[in-house]
């Protein structure tokens, strides 16, 4: 099986759309502890938030029922002006993938309450409709992060709460997907993580090798969900990788992102170029993760197993190449 596909009859964007992780943690404690005093205002701790989740919403739907519509149309514009009646098809996909990325925005969100740290509510980033309506969420962290064990908690939590519910997501949408012959698909393919392959056997079971598998937009969320897990468990910078690699190996993780580095630069040359724009923008946001007020505080055994299991998840999650077109 040399992939998953999906069948589509439109060109597709080739831009990289991602979930988006925390924004920088501040360095300056009197900055960070300055700006935890100044109450934000009723706008951006709740009108900002509900809008913008309210626009994904309608972006995130659009998208799914596009994708779904097999009518002639000459883009999403056209798709929605002339058939706004077909938008209730977008909602398996619109809901899948809601649910995996609120999950994961709402993990950060509830360790930093719990280690006190001033967070804002997930920010949705509505996007265009013609992949998945949608760039990810941000939370903005409104204080710092003062321990390795806050900031292994924070970090962690948010991939490991959207894998949990991706993988129960996946499982329901390859009951639903569809087993084709090869030739039948076309348009984009998808990449194939050995989580998908493993679980794709399991419900599926073995195909053969002139069959492919076009996945029920259920599906297509929770691969998303995947990919969306093992970008931000890259030890880069202040991903949430970064975040769980300072947190276990402190300064290490600098030798760990100049490691992937050059990974991500090969990968781009001999398989997905959006590799390139991954490696940029880590040299853009810095590779290395600003330090925490007390490192010395020890992680214990059981955050140290739990890091040891994200590295896990990343390895299961992550496709060299996770687009390609036919």
């Amino acid at each position: 099986m040399d992939g998953f596909g999906r069948r589509e009859h439109r060109d597709l964007d080739r831009g990289l759309v991602t979930d988006a992780d925390e924004e920088r943690v501040p360095q300056s404690a009197d900055q960070t502890e300055n700006d935890a005093d100044e109450e934000p205002s009723f706008f951006s701790k709740w009108t900002l938030p509900i809008v913008l989740f309210l626009m994904t919403i309608f972006t995130t739907l659009w998208a799914g029922a596009y994708q779904a519509y097999t009518g002639p149309v000459r883009g999403p514009l056209n798709f929605l002006l002339t058939s706004p009646e077909t938008l209730w098809r977008g909602i398996p996909f619109a809901g899948a993938l809601l649910f995996i990325l609120t999950t994961h925005e709402f993990g950060h969100y509830l360790l930093s309450k719990i280690h006190r740290v001033p967070a804002s509510l997930p920010l949705f980033i509505p996007g265009p409709p013609h992949f998945i309506g949608t760039f990810g969420a941000i939370i903005r962290m409104r204080g710092p992060i003062l321990s390795r064990r806050a900031l292994f908690d924070i970090g962690v939590a948010g991939p490991l709460a959207g894998f949990a519910v991706a993988v129960v997501v996946l499982i329901v949408g390859l009951n639903l997907s569809t087993v084709v012959d090869r030739t039948a698909t076309y348009g984009l393919q998808l990449g194939e993580p050995l989580l998908l392959q493993f679980m794709s056997w399991v419900v599926i079971g073995s195909i053969p090798p002139e069959a492919d598998v076009v996945l029920h937009p259920i599906g297509f969320a929770a691969w998303f969900g995947l990919f969306v897990t093992s970008l931000n468990l890259l030890p880069i910078g202040q991903l949430d990788g970064g975040h769980v690699a300072y947190a276990l190996w402190g300064p290490r993780q600098r030798t760990m992102a100049l490691a992937f580095l050059p990974i991500l630069l090969i990968l781009g040359f001999y398989g997905w170029s959006g590799w390139f724009l991954w490696a940029f923008m880590a040299g853009l946001w810095g590779i290395s993760h600003p330090p925490v007020m007390d490192p010395q505080v020890p992680l214990g055994r059981n955050r140290t197993i739990v890091g040891w299991i994200a590295f896990a998840v990343f390895v299961v999650t992550f496709a060299p190449v996770p687009f390609s077109f036919h």
